[in-house]
């Protein structure tokens, strides 16, 4: 099994994801009332998972903005459900504040060794 380039590498992408991820989830809250408008999500980690699982190299997964097919529309097209929406930015904040938690530690990990 191939190694993953880094994991400072790693946390910065999965932080891109999630500010992504944010980015979508606010355009899916504004749109809820748009006729048509069928709701998009990130998909980076399930990804991610699948190659690692695989025992693949990451290098090249890529954050992937979908339409969301399986989401029950409503009659005028439209399938956001503002619920889910907002469960999804709460569970969102939550993997950013991680991932930027475990890139903190690292970088005060390297501080810590680099002054003694």
């Amino acid at each position: 099994m191939e190694p993953v380039r880094s994991e400072p590498d790693l946390l910065l992408r999965l932080l891109t994801a999630s500010e992504t991820r944010a980015r979508v989830i606010s355009a899916n809250i504004a749109n809820q009332n748009t006729p048509g408008y069928k709701r998009k999500e990130v998909q980076f980690e399930a990804l991610l998972r699948d190659k690692l699982r695989q025992g693949q190299p990451v290098d090249d997964v890529s954050i992937e903005v979908v339409e969301d097919a399986e989401a029950e529309a409503r009659p005028d097209g439209n399938n956001v459900n503002l619920e889910v929406e907002l469960n999804d930015l709460r569970q969102n904040r939550l993997l950013f504040e991680t991932y930027a938690a475990i890139l903190e530690g690292r970088g005060n990990l390297k501080k810590i060794a680099l002054d003694r």
